[in-house]
């Protein structure tokens, strides 16, 4: 069932980040073609309004229509008290979110306590790991081999703060790296940090194509704007959907030359690859 959960989380290129105190912002995501929605109980929310968003966003499950995306809700972190509030909130949904934030995850052991409690209330939501302090990194091999964990995401705010280093992207880039490798060891998809400056549409250009480069299956954003150029870093282009159709047409009886360089099945694994990143992105 987690593989299950995984793979669809696979599918989105971009998460738009909502704070749960504007509900009346929550269908946003949809009309900018994000392919997943998080509504924010933590950083967004001031300490004094955490019960009502956690109302909106209880309603929101309860009689909100479908809204042709993932939704997902990041939690206080599950040791607070406002996280306990916002877990016991999400267990009782009529509809349960397609998956459940851990913040300032560390804890393989904090996973599989949230992801058996929503398996207890027969709900199919994914718990996405959200990797922000250093003992998170530190924590990364075991963490993302808990079973019960369908994604790991990248907060590089915090994380940066919490290293003391500059919040760049290519300052993060090793421990980014780290993250890839021992998400795709464990089969599970990786989220990347959003881009804060909403005025540098190129540096989000950038840092959105580096991303899905390195590995990435999505990247997040913290406003709508930012969506279409994230789905296009994403997205393959027409040159590389012919490529791969191309190495896979002549790589079925083994290696073959293409274009003057030898293909075998390694870069045939990389062509189904890009043509399955492609029929994700079409649905």
């Amino acid at each position: 069932m987690t593989h299950q959960r995984a793979e669809r989380l696979a599918g989105a290129r971009s998460w738009l980040f909502t704070p749960g105190t504007r509900p009346h912002l929550f269908g946003r995501a949809g009309e900018a073609g994000a392919d997943g929605l998080i509504i924010d109980l933590e950083d967004a929310v001031p300490a004094g309004e955490k019960e009502a968003a956690r109302e909106h966003v209880v309603a929101h499950f309860a009689g909100a229509p479908e809204l042709g995306l993932l939704r997902a809700v990041r939690i206080n972190p599950p040791s607070s008290h406002a996280g306990i509030r916002d877990l016991d909130a999400l267990l009782q949904t009529t509809r349960a979110p397609d998956a459940v934030v851990l913040p300032k995850s560390e804890s393989p052991g904090v996973v599989a306590l949230v992801g058996a409690l929503f398996a207890e209330a027969g709900k199919a939501t994914a718990v996405i790991a959200l990797v922000e302090t250093a003992a998170g990194v530190a924590n990364i091999a075991h963490l993302a081999a808990a079973r019960e964990l369908a994604g790991i995401a990248v907060g590089a705010a915090d994380l940066s703060a919490d290293l003391g280093c500059d919040p760049s992207w290519t300052s993060l880039a090793g421990i980014r790296t780290m993250l890839v490798l021992h998400a795709a060891a464990s089969g599970i998809p990786v989220i990347d940090s959003p881009f804060f400056d909403l005025a540098d549409v190129a540096g989000l250009e950038v840092e959105a194509r580096a991303a899905a480069a390195r590995g990435f299956s999505a990247k997040a954003a913290i406003h709508p704007r930012q969506v279409a150029v994230i789905n296009a870093a994403f997205t393959p282009s027409a040159a590389d959907l012919d490529w791969a159709h191309r190495v896979l047409s002549v790589t079925a009886g083994g290696a073959a030359l293409l274009d003057g360089a030898m293909v075998d099945e390694a870069v045939a694994r990389r062509a189904r690859r890009i043509l399955a990143s492609n029929a994700h992105a079409r649905r």
